[in-house]
């Protein structure tokens, strides 16, 4: 599998990027999953805490969306969090 994915990166850029993404759209959704459960939060519960509807944590969670910066940031400003990016 992982040739396969190195062999589709090489020829195909959309591919690449798009492959690039979920990875890290999956690093939030366990980031994000791991906070509420630290919290000891249903989905709902968290969702109300964060001002957000429900169906947008559980699409956070799934990694079904891209979660913008803003809203990384008010997750981490309700949750007394900091939020750090990290290029590594």
């Amino acid at each position: 599998m992982d040739d396969y994915i190195q062999e589709r990166q090489a020829v195909s850029p959309e591919f690449a990027q798009a492959y690039d993404q979920a990875e890290i759209d999956l690093e939030i959704a366990v980031a994000v999953k791991q906070l509420r459960d630290s919290l000891g939060l249903s989905q709902r519960a968290f969702a109300d805490l964060i001002g957000k509807p429900q169906s947008t944590i559980a699409r956070i969670e799934a990694g079904a969306v891209t979660a913008s910066n803003k809203t990384l940031a008010e997750i981490a400003q309700k949750t007394h969090k900091q939020l750090r990016i990290q290029f590594i």
